[in-house]
């Protein structure tokens, strides 16, 4: 057997282990963009915390049991009297062989009447894992009070009565990054998504001192209750470490898999 011949079936034998059973990159690239739910918006209140510059871009790298696996981005930005927050998480070229993953989701949040706070206007997410397509937009009346749901894939378009303050998956977890973060004492954020209406329960587990490459860092480690689809199409906890200061910059995001685990650890933006 020839070395090329051998490495082949080595690189596909990995191929079969790392996306048997509950698809391990498709938790990863989704637990990936857990990344994009750490700060918040509400009618009368300043969107990022005060130490938060914008824009803001953060870069992860993703790894399944200590191997590359692919990469992800969070970046937020200004764009006149809107801010655009953007999300991608794509696979590694060694890993786009067997199952290629490019996410893409982008949120567009309007200034508020009274010009002290923004709200969700659009919500749009193209998800790409193997054969796996979704490719969906939610858009937000100004008053907060009517979501129209679009399914491109399906041609379905759907409207639903909201009660504000209502958040997408996106744009609602942001919310975690300005609100006082207390040990023991779960906070609550109100998410549309899959056509309904969820009641997401945060955890705040425990503060921690973990190691980065850029050094050690102090964290508030808190985990998130998912129950809807949304851009977090798994089963399983998920971790999240944010740093310990006005920031609440997510540091490190880790998720336990059939196999070993995955982690998305920042190596840019902090």
């Amino acid at each position: 057997m020839s070395i090329d011949v051998l490495n082949k079936r080595i690189r596909w034998l990995i191929g079969v282990v790392i996306f048997a059973g509950r698809r391990p990159l498709c938790d990863l690239i989704s637990f990936a963009l857990l990344l994009v739910i750490l700060s918040g918006v509400t009618s009368g209140s300043t969107f990022f915390p005060p130490s938060v510059a914008v824009p803001e871009k953060l870069i992860y790298d993703l790894t399944w049991t200590g191997i590359k696996a692919g990469s992800a981005t969070l970046e937020v930005m200004n764009d006149g009297d809107h801010v655009k927050i953007f999300s991608t998480a794509v696979s590694a070229p060694w890993v786009s062989v067997f199952y290629r993953v490019d996410n893409r989701v982008e949120c567009t949040l309007s200034r508020t009447s009274g010009g002290t706070g923004f709200q969700p206007l659009r919500y749009r997410i193209k998800i790409r894992e193997g054969r796996h397509r979704r490719d969906k937009e939610v858009t937000f009346a100004h008053d907060n009070t009517t979501a129209i749901y679009v399914d491109y894939l399906k041609n379905e378009r759907k409207e639903f009565e909201i009660n504000p303050p209502v958040f997408d998956p996106l744009s609602g977890f942001y919310r975690l990054r300005s609100l006082p973060l207390a040990v023991g004492h779960p906070t609550f954020l109100t998410i549309f998504d899959s056509k309904k209406v969820w009641n997401v329960e945060v955890q705040v587990l425990k503060k921690e001192r973990i190691s980065l490459p850029a050094g050690p860092v102090n964290t508030v480690l808190v985990r998130p209750l998912m129950q809807s689809e949304g851009i977090f199409s798994r089963k399983g906890d998920i971790l999240i470490w944010l740093t310990d200061d006005d920031r609440r910059v997510p540091v490190k995001m880790q998720t336990k898999v059939a196999i070993g685990s995955v982690t998305a650890q920042i190596v840019s933006g902090l």
